[in-house]
């Protein structure tokens, strides 16, 4: 078991637990968190920790891992633990000669992570994937079958499992298509990776390869000699605005049902941060990634407390240049930007 939570999430910061379980599939899982709930036990669960920052002092109760060994092919339905690592699944997904997943490829995590943020990248999402999922409602200790209209869907990354701990997802179900063709490509950077133009498909092979390409070149593809990797991704949401400031008036900008939404990238870096920023910052542990301007990264022996400061500087400084204030996207536990 480990000591401490930093050896269970991605940026590598968080304090000890109380107690640490492992719940290795969906009957353990609940009988771990039911049981804590009716003793009054406050409760972690942790997939991947991809997502993840929780404080210097820990967790004051039961942290479950979920782990899982499930992952059902039937045709064109694909049924997966939570706690079955994402990118093996979609490896997984185009062996088996399906179509799909292709441009989500590489994102750390587990599966069962996915619907929680509507995990999405370069044009894909995982809501336009999702089929069904089995969750637990720890309020009436009951578990159904969801379809993805009661998830909650929305923009910016969201849903109901978002910033809420009532629900815990047991499995999740996916429909493909039984084709080695992609989706047509909808992202700019991966058509002009691909050489080709938005709507075209392509071997999915090519699309995963392509994908990993592009993730890599940003530190988004996890490596344990890689300090770029030692992150959550991406730290902050783009910003959703109902009215643009002035001072921000020539950002690019991208029409959203809320509003407008800004690249938090463009605002980070065009409020004097560039990429690797914090070396020099506080004890030097936290900096920005040498490759893109979003990931807050550990650069070894970083507390929480060192990366809740450093995105704290950063997002004061945003505000004080374009008068937009940067939101976490990931999820922080015991910690918050001060």
């Amino acid at each position: 078991m480990p000591t401490a939570i930093s050896e269970l999430t991605t940026i590598r910061v968080g304090g000890p637990a109380r107690e640490f379980t492992v719940a290795s599939n969906a009957d353990e899982l609940v009988s771990l968190v039911r049981d804590a709930d009716r003793a009054g036990t406050d409760v972690l669960v942790i997939g991947g920790g991809s997502n993840l920052v929780v404080g210097d002092d820990g967790f004051d109760g039961r942290v479950v891992r979920v782990t899982g060994s499930r992952l059902d092919i039937d045709g064109e339905i694909v049924t997966v633990d939570a706690g079955i690592e994402w990118d093996a699944v979609v490896q997984a997904t185009i062996d088996a000669g399906l179509s799909g997943m292709e441009a989500l490829s590489g994102i750390p995590g587990t599966t069962g992570a996915t619907p929680i943020q509507n995990v999405g990248a370069y044009g894909a999402s995982t809501s336009e994937l999702l089929h069904s999922l089995t969750v637990y409602d720890r309020e009436s200790e009951q578990t159904a079958v969801w379809t993805p209209e009661q998830c909650g869907f929305g923009t910016h990354r969201s849903s109901v499992f978002k910033r809420s701990s009532r629900y815990v997802i047991l499995d999740v179900t996916f429909a493909l298509k039984k084709t080695t063709e992609s989706l047509p490509v909808r992202y700019a950077a991966l058509s002009e990776r691909l050489d080709v133009q938005i709507g075209d498909v392509v071997p999915v092979s090519d699309v995963r390869a392509a994908v990993l390409a592009l993730r890599g070149e940003r530190g988004m593809v996890l490596d344990g000699e890689d300090h770029d990797t030692w992150s959550v991704g991406s730290f902050f949401l783009n910003p959703v605005l109902p009215e643009v400031p002035e001072a921000a008036a020539h950002a690019p900008s991208f029409p959203d049902p809320a509003g407008t939404k800004i690249p938090a990238a463009w605002l980070i870096q065009n409020a004097g941060f560039p990429r690797g920023y914090g070396t020099e910052f506080g004890r030097g542990t936290a900096a920005l990634s040498s490759k893109h301007v979003l990931a807050v990264t550990n650069r070894g022996g970083a507390t929480a407390s060192d990366i809740m400061a450093l995105a704290a500087h950063v997002r004061d400084g945003v505000q004080e240049k374009f008068g937009v204030t940067l939101t976490p996207e990931c999820d922080l536990v015991n910690c918050a930007l001060g």
